[in-house]
């Protein structure tokens, strides 16, 4: 075969994840990701992992340092399966309880 032909290449990043919701994330990242690409995601939360595909909404520079740029994304999940729903909604209100008893 002569020519190219397109294709991608899934590699491990790590992120940071700065907000969490049951519908998607707010991540921040060493380098900047396509709007509307889909991505794997693999979320520590507290003693279990999950792995969540997700839409990236928007991607914008955050902070701009000497030597790196970190940018932030907004990820909306999309095809939960119901394990890493009830994970995630667990860990979530788990964090939100602990907050509350906190405050008391």
């Amino acid at each position: 075969m002569l020519g190219d032909l397109p294709g991608a290449a899934t590699v491990a990043q790590p992120i940071a994840i700065k907000e969490l919701s049951r519908t998607g994330a707010l991540i921040e990242s060493s380098f900047p990701l396509q709007i509307d690409s889909l991505h794997q995601f693999r979320l520590t939360l507290g003693e279990r992992t999950v792995v969540v595909r997700g839409r990236i909404a928007h991607c914008r520079i955050n902070e701009v340092e000497q030597d790196r740029v970190i940018y932030a994304a907004g990820v909306d999940f999309v095809d939960l399966s119901p394990g890493a729903a009830e994970t995630l909604a667990g860990f979530l209100d788990g964090v939100k309880s602990g907050r509350q008893a906190g405050a008391k």
